[in-house]
């Protein structure tokens, strides 16, 4: 098995220097399925999209923990308690022959937000960016979540208003598939 997934390493979570709140943030392990879901469905409560989940523990479990894992998921906790995750993927850029980070879901529970856990788990993932070489790091935002957007922004992320998300799924994929 590779170790590439498992690089986030458990302890106090330091930027700049200084530690922000004991903050440990780890890679997900084989058992934390039903934490993740929970997870996924705060988020999905959250962005109100609660009806389109269809996940379940033993769905994550495939995906996550597999024999060729395609999805990773870091968990932040303070003081043991799970606070967030950040669930992501490799994406490929053609025009720069580069590997990139995609993070699909980045949540943190209500009680920890305005403790430096979302930004914590952010600056784990560009870390890992970084020393992999990797030469982007992107996510999408729902255009009405402004809490998020002004974080996204404060860090320095830049929206890209230039391109159009385009999505097939269930029965349209489907269809396109038997063509």
């Amino acid at each position: 098995m590779r170790d590439w997934p498992n690089l986030a390493r458990a302890g106090e979570f330091e930027l700049s220097g200084q530690a922000i709140d004991a903050i440990a943030i780890r890679a997900a392990k084989p058992g934390d399925e039903r934490l993740i879901l929970s997870l996924i469905r705060e988020l999905a409560e959250y962005e109100r999209l609660l009806h389109a989940v269809e996940a379940t523990e033993e769905k994550v479990a495939a995906t996550l923990f597999g024999a060729v894992p395609r999805v990773f998921c870091d968990v932040a906790e303070v003081q043991g308690e799970p606070a967030g995750f950040a669930l992501w993927f490799y994406n490929y850029s053609t025009f720069l022959a580069k590997s990139g980070i995609y993070l699909e879901d980045l949540y943190v529970r209500p009680p920890f937000r305005g403790r430096g856990i979302g930004r914590a788990l952010l600056v784990n993932l560009a870390r890992r960016a970084v020393r992999e070489g990797c030469g982007r790091f992107e996510w999408a935002v729902l255009d009405w979540n402004e809490p998020s957007i002004g974080f996204y922004e404060a860090l320095g992320a830049q929206p890209l208003s230039d391109w159009t998300v385009f999505r097939l799924d269930g029965e349209v994929l489907a269809k396109l598939a038997q063509r």
